[in-house]
């Protein structure tokens, strides 16, 4: 399988999906209770996440992806914590006896898939681990269907799925909620932030410039084309048109145009 990184188109990619993240109306309901429940167990999700540097939010909702936030299983793949794990990867955690602690299992599982060593948790380096956990079939191999493993439950997703290991099917529909519309939805309602290296997360998001695309210019262009008399292109670039239609707006120009 080809070795995919995070460079900027990447990286790119992950913040104008996320910023532009339009939950299903008819899921909102849903999506709200599953928040709660992961903020209802938010202490014990600390007691494993702070051991390893690891968000809570991203121990929260691989819990939920990958066992329905069954505090009884391994998080490794869901058999129980009466014993070591018996299907693959099997024989973990390696120290310890059984019956195990969820969060000592936990502990073993993230270090498994080596998220103890991940240090940039802003918005794109935590879809990159959380992609990478869900596998990159659907960016290699059927790049027109967004993951539901992140973005099920969103106007992203509608159908196509893998049921099983290297079985594809087109009419296949994920059950489960996207792990990036839980994140979508609890950072809407301003219970988690974002930390990481990532320079695109730092204030301002947005500048006036005639060269560089921005994922939340986009966006921008976007609300404002929906305001009678304005047109703008959407292209990502916060140039002149845009600003002027900003200025219309709000009665400032953009940060960085001479016109300011």
């Amino acid at each position: 399988m080809s070795r995919i990184v995070l460079n900027e188109e990447l990286q790119t990619d992950y913040e104008r999906l996320f910023s532009a993240c339009d939950i299903r109306a008819a899921r909102m309901a849903e999506v709200d209770v599953l928040a709660e429940g992961l903020l209802a167990d938010r202490d014990r999700y600390r007691l494993a996440s702070e051991q390893i540097g690891v968000p809570w939010f991203v121990v929260a909702v691989l819990h939920y992806a990958d066992t329905a936030c069954d505090f009884g299983v391994h998080l490794h793949n869901g058999d129980p914590l009466t014993g070591r794990t018996r299907h693959l990867p099997d024989g973990r955690p390696l120290r310890g006896e059984p019956p195990f602690a969820w969060e000592d299992s936990t502990v073993d599982a993230l270090c498994l898939h080596h998220l103890d060593q991940w240090g940039d948790w802003s918005i794109a380096g935590t879809l990159f681990k959380l992609e990478s956990h869900g596998g990159w079939g659907y960016r290699l191999h059927h790049p027109d269907v967004l993951s539901p493993y992140l973005w099920n439950y969103s106007t992203y997703y509608s159908q196509g799925k893998y049921v099983a290991d290297d079985t594809w099917q087109e009419t296949a529909i994920a059950q489960r909620c996207g792990v990036a519309v839980l994140l979508r939805r609890l950072a809407e309602r301003g219970l988690i932030e974002f930390t990481g290296t990532s320079e695109r997360a730092v204030w301002p998001l947005l500048r006036y410039t005639k060269t560089e695309t921005s994922p939340w210019a986009e966006v921008l262009q976007r609300f404002l084309n929906t305001l009678p008399g304005i047109y703008v292109r959407v292209d990502g670039l916060a140039g002149p048109r845009t600003s002027e239609a900003f200025h219309r707006l709000t009665g400032r120009y953009l940060l960085g145009d001479p016109r300011a």
